[in-house]
C-alpha cells in the first residue's frame, strides 16, 4: 500500500502541477522493492525554467527510512547538492534511527512497481573535471570506473593493459569480472552532466554484483 500511494503522488505532480513535476528514474531490475517505515522527499524539475530545480522535504521524519524520488531529467549537477544536505540534516538530526536509511526511488519496469536503491553510506565528492585523455597522464593508483558527460563508460586499471578499456552497460558487469580479481575495491567517477537516469542505471546494474566478487567504494567523485 506505501508503494502503491507513492506511485500514486508522483502521478499527481506530474498530472496537476503546472510547472513542476518528479519522473521517477526508470530501472529493470531491483533488489529492493519493499520498505516500511517510509517518509518521502522530492526534487522537482521545473520545465519553465532552464536548470531550476525544487526540493521538498516538508514530509521527512529522521526516525523513518528516507524515500528521495528525483526526477530523471535533473543532472547530477543539480541533484547532488541536495542529497548532501539531505545526508547532513539527517546525521545532525536530534532524534535518531540507526536502522534507518536512505533510498532514491525508481520505477521496477520488469515488475511494473517500485524498487529502492540505498545510498545511505554513499560520500560524493566534487573533483576536478578530467578528460579520458588527462587521465592518462596522471598517477592513477585506484581501480575506477569512469562515466563521461557524453555516456561512455570506461574502466581505468593502473596495474593492467590496456590502461583504460572502454564498455558499455550492457557488457559492464561481464567486463569488470574480466578485468578485476575477486575481492578488489572499485571506485565511481561520474561527470556532473549525466543525468539522474544515467546515474541510476548504473548504480542498478552494479547491484548485480555480488561484493565477494568485487566491492564497490563508498566515495563516489563527481567531476566539478
Amino acid at each position: 500500500m506505501k508503494h502503491f500511494l507513492l506511485l500514486m503522488v508522483s502521478i499527481i505532480f506530474v498530472s496537476c502541477g503546472k510547472e513542476k513535476s518528479v519522473l521517477l528514474p526508470e530501472v529493470s531490475h531491483s533488489k529492493i522493492t519493499e520498505i516500511s517505515d517510509v517518509s518521502p522527499a522530492y526534487l522537482f524539475y521545473d520545465i519553465s525554467q532552464k536548470n531550476s530545480v525544487e526540493l521538498n522535504r516538508k514530509n521527512l521524519i529522521s526516525t523513518t527510512n528516507w524515500l528521495v524520488n528525483i526526477d530523471k531529467r535533473l543532472t547530477l549537477n543539480q541533484v547532488i547538492p541536495h542529497i548532501t544536505f539531505l545526508q547532513n540534516k539527517k546525521k545532525k538530526a536530534s532524534h535518531k534511527n540507526k536502522d534507518a536509511r536512505n533510498y532514491y526511488t525508481c520505477n521496477n519496469t520488469n515488475k511494473t512497481t517500485l524498487g529502492f536503491i540505498d545510498f545511505t553510506d554513499v560520500e560524493y565528492i566534487k573533483t576536478k573535471e578530467n578528460s579520458v585523455n588527462s587521465l592518462l597522464q596522471q598517477e592513477i593508483n585506484s581501480q575506477l570506473i569512469f562515466f563521461s558527460k557524453t555516456g561512455e563508460l570506461f574502466i581505468i586499471t593502473p596495474d593492467l593493459e590496456p590502461f583504460i578499456k572502454e564498455t558499455t552497460k550492457d557488457h559492464l558487469v561481464e567486463d569488470l569480472r574480466a578485468t578485476y580479481s575477486s575481492g578488489s575495491t572499485i571506485s565511481l567517477r561520474f561527470s556532473k552532466d549525466l543525468t539522474f537516469q544515467d546515474y541510476i542505471s548504473i548504480k542498478s546494474i552494479l547491484e548485480n554484483i555480488a561484493p565477494e566478487d568485487l566491492n564497490i567504494a563508498h566515495q563516489e567523485f563527481i567531476q566539478d
